[in-house]
């Protein structure tokens, strides 16, 4: 018989996490989930559910569209948006950039990535969000290594590493200024083994793209690059098929796929057990520079 004081590490992370995300609806007047599609923001709207059931999440689902999207993520959104009653909002970099407010990236390794800071920025300050929930994990890079659970961001929505509240125990500061924010991070003590592992015990739903399927895909800089109609071939580059699954889910134009045969969650927590590259290795906007996630988080990236 089990005893009920005994937690596996799962029920503790999985009790930690609702835990905070009550937290931020206590103490904050306008909190909302960032919601990419990708597992890590799946797995944060299943806790959000979880932590308030019965009674529909308090806050909405904010997605920072791109336009450069899996078309597999937008459905799966639309699904899960239905399913849960929560509320959508979406900030469309398209919007930003006919406006002016952004200049899109030209040639072959034209990204929208860096655009979408300024698009999130923008939606934040339209809805006077105090608060933003996003699954970033301390294991996945190491400007993130560098975060707390809550977040502190300036009146530019900038966040300064050396200037971050003590969090002792579990006592957690969102005091701010008037225009500043926070943004929390509840997964942080999560690796992606612990993610993969939650998935499976509570049988979470995925987009498709997370398990082996075949695509017309290019090779470029060691990484495998899904077709898409915005994609530009290098010379010497072309399309070939190949049977690959996404290990993480950005736009097309960063996401690295990876050659795999992994159908099932039992075999994808396997691949990654025996896996010696990170996460985000294979994100193209995260090899830019060497600090090129920290130096986009300066800016107000998630």
């Amino acid at each position: 018989m089990k005893n009920k004081y005994n937690l596996t590490h799962l029920e503790e992370l999985e009790y930690e996490s609702i835990y905070v995300i009550r937290e931020v609806a206590a103490q904050f007047e306008r909190p909302v989930l960032l919601f990419s599609g990708g597992k890590d923001s799946i797995v944060m709207t299943h806790l959000a559910v979880k932590a308030f059931w019965p009674a529909k999440i308090p806050f909405p689902l904010l997605h920072i569209d791109t336009g450069h999207n899996f078309e597999e993520t937008i459905v799966y959104r639309d699904e899960l948006v239905k399913k849960t009653g929560a509320k959508l909002i979406v900030g469309s970099v398209q919007e930003s950039i006919d406006k002016g407010r952004v200049v899109e990236e030209k040639g072959p390794t034209a990204s929208r990535n860096l655009l979408q800071t300024t698009t999130l920025l923008d939606t934040i300050e339209q809805y006077k969000f105090d608060a933003a929930m996003g699954g970033g994990r301390r294991d996945e890079e190491k400007a993130r290594a560098k975060e707390r659970f809550f977040s502190h961001r300036d009146e530019f929505g900038q966040w300064d590493p050396k200037n971050q509240r003590p969090e002792l125990w579990n006592i957690f500061n969102g005091r701010k200024n008037h225009g500043e924010h926070f943004r929390v991070f509840p997964i942080s003590n999560w690796t992606e083994m612990d993610v993969w592992q939650y998935i499976m015990k509570e049988g979470i739903e995925l987009p498709s793209l997370y398990f082996t399927h075949q695509r017309e895909v290019f090779f470029r800089d060691g990484q495998w690059m899904a077709k898409a109609p915005f994609m530009t071939l290098k010379e010497n580059e072309f399309y070939e098929t190949k049977t690959v699954r996404c290990r993480t889910i950005g736009d097309v134009s960063c996401t690295g796929l990876t050659l795999s045969s992994a159908n099932s969650l039992e075999d994808i927590i396997q691949e990654i057990a025996a896996t010696r590259i990170t996460e985000r290795g294979g994100r193209a906007d995260d090899q830019r520079s060497e600090a090129a996630m920290e130096d986009r988080k300066k800016e107000g990236y998630f």
